[in-house]
């Protein structure tokens, strides 16, 4: 998944894109509110984390300017108010959740993946297409119940495909969904990871099908098509 955090405190805001970028995600970081909206006119993220807090502009702002915009992807926001009130109008503004100020990584985490399978109709961490089952919170994957072993690229991009059911996928879209944009891979490291990926579910009944042109898309035996 490809997430933006929005916070001008560089310290916090590296530690956050380290947590994330150590479970296999693409993110950027912005520092303003200017370079957030830079950045979301530029990418597809698949969640925003916002600090209220930013030197140019209020977050209020930024996300306000977001749902005007029509820009429906869910927005976790960090903040050091901590008013009943405060909270009731971020929520009507358009924020998905809230955490206040200080908070620990690991539920931060855990609401994201939460608003991650909300904005995706999941209910639950598990997700399952055909014989084969991925798991967010374990980062596992298994089929028919077996387990198998993925590299962890390999995995968010199972994880993309699998969150993106009947889709076709560019290799540039691919791209964006796991790796930052500080981040330089070799223009042909989608290939690789789909060659791994297919020789991983060799014994499932899903395969990655090219479509010449346009990019891949993930199926399973008996799909129309």
């Amino acid at each position: 998944m490809r997430i933006l955090v929005v916070e001008d405190d560089k310290v916090l805001g590296e530690a956050i894109i380290q947590r994330i970028r150590r479970i296999g995600h693409g993110v950027d970081l912005a520092q303003t509110g200017a370079a957030a909206q830079q950045f979301i006119g530029m990418y597809d993220y698949d969640l925003l984390i916002l600090d209220l807090n930013l030197p140019d502009m209020t977050g209020d702002a930024v996300l306000g300017s977001l749902r005007k915009r029509q820009i429906n992807k869910p927005v976790m926001i960090l903040t050091a108010r901590d008013q009943v009130e405060d909270r009731i109008a971020l929520l009507d503004l358009g924020a998905d959740d809230y955490m206040t100020k200080p908070f620990d990584f690991g539920e931060l985490l855990a609401r994201c993946r939460a608003l991650l399978r909300r904005s995706q109709g999941q209910a639950h961490d598990r997700i399952e297409y055909g014989n084969v089952c991925l798991d967010r919170k374990a980062c596992t994957v298994t089929i028919r119940g077996e387990s198998v072993s993925l590299k962890q690229r390999e995995y968010r991009l199972l994880e993309v495909f699998m969150g993106h059911t009947g889709q076709v996928l560019s290799k540039e879209a691919l791209m964006e969904h796991i790796y930052g944009i500080d981040e330089f891979p070799s223009p042909n490291v989608i290939e690789i990871y789909v060659a791994r990926l297919r020789k991983a579910l060799g014994d499932s009944n899903l395969h990655i099908r090219t479509i010449r042109g346009l990019g891949y898309l993930l199926e399973k035996d008996g799909d129309p098509g």
